[in-house]
């Protein structure tokens, strides 16, 4: 770990109020993050779920085309809980989330504090979007602002692309990396004369430790030349792999901060999430050129050990600073964060 030079609780449900009376705001987490004219926007993830309670049944809500929603109720009985956002019906045995997310706009100033607690939405979009949309990243291209986000449905999980020149209006460019696939971030600059993301391929069958993958593009829709980037190799990321905020580019080369999620860490729940950073070439993004051994970001924070799912810090925004990068995260699957670290620091955990 390293210091944290400044530290924030930016966002908990309680701050905002739900979509519809009928619902609760259970989460408020995994930010993207951009300037705009020197004012920090945030695309802040919201996870809501039925007010209603039935004795011995279990409400999974999900989107319609009606765009009213509506809510799947389960007997007990006939599911399976795996954790605290995912249950499992047992006669299919597909699983479905017990919330429904949705994505809300909020302008934090200085990137330290949110100034309003007013935000607009984005909405899921069924059918490829029916069980909610969650964790952007943003990353600005040329005059645009485009953000990649994970859609949940009946057919996976798969992750899609959107773009905005204001955050007021949002353009949908549909699905660009197929089931199961998420934890996707573009490069802001094109290498080679190619646009260049980072994908996270979710096998259903494990024939190796978790990876992350680069991709090429020519029009930021048809996404090829698929190579590995990074294989696991520590125990703090030994269940899990997938980049965080989309990279940034700096001398030595492009800064990527990544999470990485060990199972083991608890005796229950889900595990532990953590972050680390990683230094790729810049001019050949497949070659690591550097990595942090250690997590430089763990759940320490009473608001990062304990939420709807403990001991997670979920890295998905960056920005700037002279000297330093202000990181944005999910805590706990409940909160947003915001953490300071000094590019010396980063550096120096680098070997660089």
């Amino acid at each position: 770990m390293i210091n944290r030079q400044f530290q924030n609780l930016l966002l908990r449900p309680d701050q905002i109020a739900p979509s519809r009376e009928d619902r609760r705001v259970v989460g408020t987490f995994n930010p993207g993050a951009t300037e705009i004219d020197g004012e920090v926007v945030l695309l802040v993830r919201v996870a809501e779920q039925p007010v209603e309670g039935r004795t011995g049944m279990v409400a999974l809500p999900r989107g319609d085309v009606s765009g009213e929603g509506v809510v799947d109720w389960i007997p007990e009985e006939e599911i399976d809980f795996i954790d605290p956002r995912v249950v499992r019906i047992k006669d299919s045995g597909l699983v479905r989330l017990t919330f429904l997310s949705h994505l809300r706009i909020f302008r934090a100033g200085d990137g330290r504090s949110i100034e309003s607690f007013r935000g607009t939405r984005f909405d899921p979009h069924p059918p490829q979007e029916e069980f909610g949309v969650e964790d952007p990243r943003i990353t600005r291209i040329g005059d645009k602002y485009y953000f990649t986000y994970v859609c949940v449905s009946r057919y996976g999980v798969s992750t899609a692309l959107a773009s905005t020149k204001d955050f007021n209006t949002i353009d949908r460019h549909g699905v660009i990396f197929h089931p199961e696939n998420k934890d996707v971030v573009l490069f802001p600059e094109t290498i080679g004369g190619e646009y260049v993301a980072i994908h996270r391929p979710y096998p259903g069958t494990q024939f190796s430790p978790p990876q992350m993958w680069l991709a090429r593009s020519p029009d930021l829709l048809h996404w090829g030349r698929h190579e590995p980037i990074l294989m696991s190799t520590s125990e703090w990321e030994s269940d899990r792999v997938g980049a965080g905020p989309p990279p940034v580019r700096t001398p030595e080369g492009w800064l990527l901060f990544y999470h990485g999620h060990n199972r083991h860490k608890r005796t229950q729940g889900v595990g532990q999430y953590a972050a680390g950073a990683l230094l790729l070439d810049l001019n050949n993004p497949t070659q690591v050129l550097a990595k942090s051994e250690e997590p430089l970001l763990v759940p320490e924070t009473e608001f990062e050990r304990e939420g709807f799912v403990p001991d997670v810090v979920f890295p998905t925004g960056l920005v700037e600073t002279e000297d330093s990068f202000l990181v944005y995260y999910g805590a706990a699957d409940t909160y947003c964060g915001v953490v300071e670290f000094s590019k010396e620091d980063i550096r120096w955990r680098l070997g660089i």
